[in-house]
């Protein structure tokens, strides 16, 4: 998968990124000169983990049949300590349907390995930057 990313438009930090046939934006606050027109880039970073764990539980229901009608996913930020590498991410979920007790906990289990915590909490990410040459 090629994710592309480029400005809107000059001299802006508002950024058109193209995933697939799929267009979002990002930007920054207003503080940092941006227009906070669209989430940052660490607000996609959060996001990416209560999707994963959204749809995880959907899927697990799917394949266990489970009675899963939907589930929230609420995740609040601390980033009060991530210049000394701490980042923390508090997730809460609500699950939703006609579910017991045990399926709740199975799904809480199932999304507790969700790829994308799993990605975050214990992958070593390599990272390898080139310069492209301008179009």
């Amino acid at each position: 998968m090629t994710i592309e990313c480029s400005n809107e438009a000059d001299g802006v930090f508002r950024q058109v990124v193209r995933v697939g046939a799929h267009t979002v934006y990002s930007d920054v606050a207003v503080a940092l000169g941006g227009a906070a027109s669209a989430p940052n880039p660490h607000d996609y970073f959060d996001a990416s983990l209560a999707t994963c764990k959204a749809l995880t539980a959907m899927m697990y229901a799917k394949k266990h049949s489970i009675a899963l009608d939907h589930v929230d996913v609420v995740v609040d930020r601390d980033a009060a300590r991530e210049r000394e590498g701490t980042y923390v991410l508090r997730v809460r979920l609500a699950y939703f349907g006609a579910l017991s007790d045990d399926d709740k906990q199975r799904l809480h289990e199932a999304v507790s390995r969700c790829p994308i915590q799993k990605l975050m909490t214990t992958a070593t990410v390599q990272i390898d930057v080139a310069l492209l040459a301008p179009t």
